[in-house]
């Protein structure tokens, strides 16, 4: 990686921007027509390209390059350590799930891989009842964390038998688990349609189900789980689902408009929650949007990487880290991360990989970790992840790594390893 942009700007800028946008060409995230990644995954995206010297997708076996040499050494593996934070990824153009030690450098850092079902997309984790619930395009799968093994496959009530690889396959999209645990909701896709399907965490049974936008990537849960909220690519929108009474409501999220349709680059793709229950969810390394899902509100404050952004996780103490993936649409700069903290300071490190999702992981040293999956839907999707220890990015160092992990990882979650 080049060395860092950091700059400081004001905590929270005030005012909503909107402005129109440029779409010139299709790629990864257009229309369905012309999809980013074809469901045979052997074919090689479609697209314009961002760095005209590199080499096409790397096959899935390609191993990541070689960390950056002001990388710390590597930590001593979980298994010297009890118990461990490790992650879950799952590995989308196969059919299982790994569980991976970021921590260790020395190759693949899959310690464990749990077969889940074809195409696994999105992973939510239920600590109390040490279940993992993966999306796949056939089911929800119910993981034993302990014994690391699939124990069911429950059914969606909008499934098909068609089974493919790629963001624009049939079946389950973002998912995410109530916090009583009891509950799991899961976007189900059925190419012209989309629904947030609630099931019961024990018996799997469908107890409702409520129309949404199309190709919801995303899904997020209040903190009283009262509320549930789809992030949906192709709707320009946020949809506010109450499960219960199976009513739900549209906020239009599109800080530069909606020009250019599914061709648009500048659409929704995650988010995440605030301290106040507000979602935010940046948009092309320029702002970062905030939904009220009370009143529908939606304000912006601005962001500095100017690059097509994907995933967004959000630290303890407010820290975001944003996966941006290059010069599409009206952002006309090159991959990057974006660290911004509590206090405002952001921090863009420009590196030579494109990331799909994000999420923080705490090290052996307690310390904040953010990890950025190679991912499925982004031309150049690679077999691995990037570490960034976040304390030392915001200080203007860049420290990060990468690790392996085989099958296109698009989704990864931490999760509790119980001693041993």
């Amino acid at each position: 990686m080049t060395s860092p942009r950091p700059t400081r700007r004001p905590a929270r800028a005030a005012g909503a921007t909107t402005m129109a946008a440029a779409v010139l060409a299709l790629g990864a995230c257009a229309a369905p027509g012309v999809p980013a990644t074809a469901d045979d995954p052997s074919r090689a995206p479609s697209g314009p390209s961002t760095r005209p010297t590199a080499a096409a997708t790397p096959a899935p076996s390609s191993a990541p390059s070689t960390a950056p040499s002001s990388a710390p050494p590597s930590p001593a593996p979980s298994s010297a350590r009890e118990p461990a934070q490790l992650l879950l990824a799952t590995q989308a153009e196969r059919d299982t799930l790994a569980v991976v030690d970021p921590a260790d450098r020395r190759g693949s850092a899959v310690v464990d891989e749990i077969t889940v079902g074809t195409a696994p997309w999105d992973v939510a984790v239920d600590e109390a009842s040490r279940r993992a619930y993966v999306s796949t395009a056939e089911g929800v799968a119910v993981v034993d964390l302990d014994t690391r093994e699939r124990t069911d496959l429950f059914a969606y009530e909008h499934g098909t038998t068609r089974r493919a690889f790629g963001e624009y396959r049939r079946g389950g999209l973002g998912l995410a688990v109530s916090p009583d645990g009891e509950r799991v909701h899961v976007a189900v896709s059925t190419g012209d349609a989309a629904f947030l399907e609630t099931l019961d965490a024990d018996s799997g049974e469908v107890v409702s189900s409520v129309p949404v936008g199309l190709r919801p990537f995303d899904v997020l849960v209040s903190d009283d789980g009262d509320e549930v909220y789809t992030v949906d690519h192709d709707g320009f929108t946020v949809t506010v689902v109450d499960p219960q009474r199976e009513r739900a409501r549209a906020v239009e999220v599109a800080p530069f408009g909606r020009e250019g349709g599914l061709a648009s680059f500048e659409k929704p793709h995650y988010a995440v929650l605030d301290d106040d229950g507000d979602l935010l969810l940046p948009y092309q390394g320029r702002v970062l949007a905030r939904v009220d899902p009370a009143s529908g509100e939606v304000t912006t404050t601005d962001l500095t990487a100017d690059s097509h952004q994907h995933g967004v996780a959000r630290a303890a103490d407010g820290t975001l880290v944003i996966a941006g993936n290059g010069p599409f649409g009206n952002a006309g700069s090159g991959p990057s991360i974006e660290v911004v903290g509590p206090d405002g300071t952001d921090v863009v490190l420009p590196t030579d990989r494109r990331h799909e999702t994000v999420a923080v992981w705490h090290g052996p040293d307690d310390e904040a970790y953010g990890v950025l999956a190679g991912g499925y839907t982004q031309q150049e999707a690679w077999d691995g992840a990037t570490v960034v220890p976040l304390d030392a990015a915001l200080d203007g160092v860049d420290e990060s790594y990468e690790i392996t992990i085989p099958g296109r990882p698009q989704v990864v979650v931490p999760f509790e390893e119980e001693a041993r």
